[in-house]
């Protein structure tokens, strides 16, 4: 990793912000869509870049803004990779966010995320938290190897467990769903079952299906290569050069996935979901333990 002093932290309006305090990633998906060549890194993914005066950015551009609202951290890469648990930047962060009354939208993939479950928490009682958690993969062993770098799946549920124990709101990105891997019902099904019994608000999910840009294309096909022996030739064949690669299995996928929502009361809309994560409202009525 490398470090640099950015010269901002926030991105967005005044109704939602969202922040960035890492560039890069450790946990070595081989999916992940930030290697696209569109985000113009100029160092190597796994070369994170650390902006070290996050915590003091935060601070600056907070305590000058009247309307609070939710900041959202982890769209680009993930606040709480293998250097946070020394560098504590995410953690200093939402002692900010706390701190001057704002909510806190946090997207993860690891269970490093309990460290802070005790300022997650105040945060959620002061004003309001969501945390989101990606779920992929329920076979573990599958899970280590298109996720190799972070907590098992079975890890991650435990996260959702500890949250709504707290009262925590959460919210679970099930994408992405990967064609002749894990697109089967009995995957989508494992999933929802512990959707629901963790009483998750909402699940995020576009599509049954991924999307490849240059350069996160050629590293998802050298890790098919590697992983899946012939796996990339059926990818080629199906869909070309494609950016959009929905599961053969989509239709009945998404059906399911809407039915166990709709009969659970969990949002499957993405755009309610994010509705959800990105309201700030004056009175935020605070989730029952009982």
């Amino acid at each position: 990793m490398h470090f640099v002093n950015a010269k901002g932290i926030l991105t967005g309006n005044s109704g939602y912000y969202g922040m960035n305090i890492y560039r890069g990633c450790s946990h070595g998906c081989i999916y992940c869509d930030s290697r696209s060549l569109c985000y113009q890194f100029t160092h190597p993914f796994e070369d994170v870049e650390v902006k070290q005066n996050a915590p003091e950015l935060l601070e600056k551009e907070l305590k000058s803004k009247r309307r609070k609202c939710m900041i959202g951290t982890g769209s680009m890469s993930d606040p709480y990779m293998h250097c946070e648990e020394k560098l504590l930047l995410t953690r200093r962060c939402l002692e900010i966010i706390l701190k001057y009354g704002f909510g806190a939208a946090v997207l993860t993939k690891s269970d490093r995320i309990l460290r802070d479950i005790d300022l997650l928490d105040e945060i959620n009682r002061s004003a309001k938290c969501v945390v989101q958690m990606t779920l992929t993969t329920f076979d573990d062993d599958l899970c280590k190897v298109i996720e190799p770098n972070v907590c098992n799946t079975k890890q991650r549920i435990a996260v959702l467990e500890k949250m709504r124990e707290r009262g925590i709101p959460t919210v679970v990105w099930m994408t992405p769903i990967l064609p002749f891997i894990n697109d089967t019902e009995e995957n989508v099904a494992a999933i929802l079952e512990e959707c629901v019994r963790t009483e998750v608000k909402g699940i995020v999910c576009y599509d049954m299906g991924l999307t490849l840009r240059e350069g996160d294309r050629e590293y998802y096909y050298a890790a098919l290569d590697k992983f899946f022996p012939g796996m990339k030739e059926k990818y080629v064949k199906r869909y070309g050069n494609a950016y959009e690669l929905p599961s053969s299995n989509a239709g009945t996928l998404m059906k399911m996935l809407h039915r166990i929502c709709s009969e659970n009361g969990i949002l499957s809309r993405p755009e309610d979901c994010f509705r959800y994560i990105q309201e700030f409202p004056d009175k935020y009525p605070q989730m029952s333990l009982f």
